[in-house]
């Protein structure tokens, strides 16, 4: 375990701000929430080159390091390493447990449902592919298409019983969580734990990134402590100025920064001279040309191939259908 210096400072790298939320990252955003709660003063950074690494969310601080695709998470990572441990004297409650486990199954399976499979899939390009190229974008959403109905057991022949399996549990828990919450502040001794923030998470992401005519969504507004639990939190820890270093996180973060010129421009400003250019910039605008057209060449022939192999490739039997009953 790399020692932290409790003056390091702490910086929270996920991905980009959209939905009026921090992060709009399903998988970030909880930590995001945990470190508020814990008061943990932090920066937060954005990156979006590798929208399919597994390694985002992480927490560093000089040479410590808490990544997403170790021991159970950046919240464990923090929980083991003595950084920040919320969930003291919790982990022996049942009820806890069985809310977190809860969540963490037939919430997020459904979740996860909505926006890769159950939707037109425009709130997943904006959070993961919006600074890629639309062919590249494009690609890599089937491809996560294809791998998010491998990990649910969808085929085409138990598409309806899946998808009626999958809201049915997302409703009832809701009633458990809705329940079990009340009119209280948090889940538990009215003090927050790393279950609140993934309930919080999950319940902002599905109220501020899904559709008006999500069926999630629909089925999540049935329960009005729950919508006013997510909202109060929000705007008691999301929203609230602190002394982290937290870019401004607007609705749209394209945009979030007007572009001004100087004061002196005027509303018509003056053509510039048209120069001749250069026989290098010549050959470089045609090379240029002919590597898009191979690009595009190769991603056309990628989707051909795909689709070929989805033809060719034989649906899973019924033995490899996961039993949820």
């Amino acid at each position: 375990m790399e020692q932290v210096n409790e003056r390091e400072d702490f910086t929270l790298v996920t991905r980009k701000p959209y939905f009026g939320l921090p992060t709009a990252c399903p998988i970030c955003l909880p930590v995001y929430i945990y470190l508020k709660f814990a008061r943990l003063p932090f920066h937060l950074a954005f990156n979006s080159t590798y929208p399919d690494s597994d390694i985002i969310p992480y927490v560093e601080s000089g040479t410590y390091v808490a990544c997403n695709n170790e021991n159970g998470g950046v919240i464990e990572c923090l929980k083991k390493d003595g950084i920040v441990d919320l969930d003291n004297g919790y982990q022996s409650v049942p009820e806890w447990i069985s809310m977190k486990a809860l969540i963490s199954s037939w919430l997020e399976e459904a979740l996860i449902y909505e926006l890769w499979v159950g939707s037109d899939g425009n709130s997943v390009r904006k959070i993961y592919y919006s600074d890629l190229a639309w062919p590249i974008g494009k690609v890599l959403f089937l491809q996560q298409v294809r791998t998010v109905k491998q990990q649910l057991g969808i085929t085409k022949e138990n598409s309806d019983r899946r998808e009626e399996e999958i809201y049915k549990r997302a409703s009832i828990a809701y009633r458990a969580l809705s329940t079990r919450l009340g009119e209280e502040s948090f889940l538990f001794e009215n003090r927050p734990s790393s279950v609140d923030a993934i309930l919080l998470a999950h319940v902002l992401v599905t109220l501020h990134a899904l559709p008006e005519t999500s069926l999630l969504k629909s089925k999540l507004l049935e329960h009005g402590n729950l919508v006013r639990y997510a909202e109060k939190l929000k705007t008691e820890f999301v929203e609230a100025g602190s002394s982290s270093s937290i870019p401004p996180f607007p609705s749209d973060p394209s945009s979030s920064t007007p572009r001004k010129g100087p004061s002196h421009w005027s509303s018509k400003p003056k053509p510039k001279p048209k120069r001749e250019k250069t026989e290098e910039e010549k050959t470089f605008r045609r090379r240029a040309k002919y590597f898009l057209a191979t690009q595009l060449v190769a991603i056309v022939l990628f989707l051909s191939v795909m689709n070929i192999y989805d033809i060719s490739e034989p649906e899973l039997d019924n033995e490899g259908d996961i039993d949820f009953d």
